[in-house]
């Protein structure tokens, strides 16, 4: 039987995730794997809930990487802070605010759902009239829908839900690494990403940050958290030691994957080397170079530019074009990966990303020569 992984070949990932991932974080996670209670790994704990701090400019103390994807942190926000009966509004432009709606639901609480169209950012009068007229326990939203390419409002929307007392959960999977995060000035209260996209990382860890009043949900809870593997009163107690009710010390709760934490610190340490100014100031330019490319060869943008993610482009497929064709082209002739719509939006657009490592002029350059070729 053939070897498979002597069939992999590099693909340049220009879809929405993952992303290319540096050639830092590839020599981190081979390095010797030790013990996840071992001194040395527990240092690199601290040091990456700390580098977490720093890039969403927050000082929440819960703070650090759950072990699985984006969307175990998306479960690890809704298992822990909602309870049965919970009044939970999700503002929903996409696949992924539908999705929170739907986890919310099967915990039992009372979900609304305001929907607005694919391609368009959350109306914030519409949501400040909704939000005049009923209190919520939990109000929910995208900041980087990755289905549509759209960037909403999320300071804006932080404003009102301040105003209406609820806690405030932000999805910015595709976000962080890639545009500011301001989880502090936003009232941000919960906020869960995810490592393969602009953190130019592996797919395995999730990171998430609750402030101290969502923190303070989790005290106070009048029943268990439902998911163990995902009980922020348990995992804090090997992250931190709190809660582990042994002094400090950090308490058995599962084998963290170890060399994923290595990667995941090497990630962060190029962020904060190259520095955030210089890397979103990357993602924009790799972002204008390919909407010109595009516009140059007739092909239009979906979402209007104010509103348009740097590292994640929704691109509309001409009249007469066979999406599915271009696609599979692009990765067996070239070696690209770009993404096909979802939902509604399924043979209506691609989806390219410019995410982390991936956002460099070459890239781009690449993409657009393949284009010509294939279209």
């Amino acid at each position: 039987m053939p070897d498979l992984l002597n069939t992999l070949r590099a693909t340049l990932l220009m879809g929405p995730g993952p992303s290319m991932v540096a050639p830092a974080v590839y020599q981190a996670i081979a390095k010797p794997t030790i013990g996840h209670l071992d001194p040395v790994f527990i240092g690199l704990m601290d040091a990456v809930q700390d580098d977490l701090r720093s890039l969403l400019n927050t000082g929440n103390t819960l703070t650090l990487p759950i072990s699985g994807t984006g969307s175990a942190g998306m479960e690890t926000c809704f298992v822990n802070l909602i309870e049965q009966g919970d009044r939970v509004l999700i503002l929903s432009n996409g696949v992924f605010g539908t999705r929170m709606a739907e986890v919310a639901g099967r915990l039992g609480a009372e979900v609304d759902s305001m929907d607005f169209n694919w391609g368009r950012p959350v109306d914030t009068q519409q949501v400040a009239a909704r939000l005049g007229e009923k209190k919520y326990d939990l109000i929910g939203v995208v900041h980087a829908e990755t289905s549509t390419g759209v960037l909403n409002p999320v300071q804006q929307i932080g404003e009102l839900v301040r105003e209406n007392g609820a806690l405030y959960l932000v999805d910015s999977v595709t976000g962080f690494g890639g545009i500011p995060v301001e989880i502090d000035a936003w009232g941000v209260d919960a906020f869960y990403s995810g490592t393969q996209k602009c953190l130019s990382c592996p797919p395995g860890l999730s990171p998430v940050s609750f402030s101290p009043r969502a923190a303070e949900k989790l005290q106070n809870r009048k029943t268990k958290v439902p998911n163990w593997y995902l009980d922020l009163n348990l995992i804090c107690g090997y992250w931190t030691g709190e809660s582990s009710g042994s002094g400090g010390k950090r308490a058995y709760h599962h084998t963290a994957p170890i060399n994923m934490n290595y990667a995941l610190y090497a990630a962060l340490r190029e962020i904060i080397n190259e520095g955030t100014e210089a890397v979103f100031a990357r993602h924009l330019k790799a972002h204008q170079q390919l909407v010109d490319g595009l516009e140059d060869r007739g092909l239009a943008m979906l979402v209007t530019p104010c509103a348009r993610l740097p590292m994640l482009n929704a691109v509309k497929i001409p009249q007469g074009v066979d999406e599915a064709a271009v696609r599979t082209a692009l990765l067996s002739e070239h070696a690209i990966e770009i993404g096909a719509g979802l939902g509604p939006l399924a043979g209506k657009i691609w989806r390219i990303g410019l995410m982390g490592h991936t956002a460099r002029p070459e890239n781009v350059e690449r993409l657009l020569t393949a284009l010509d070729s294939v279209i």
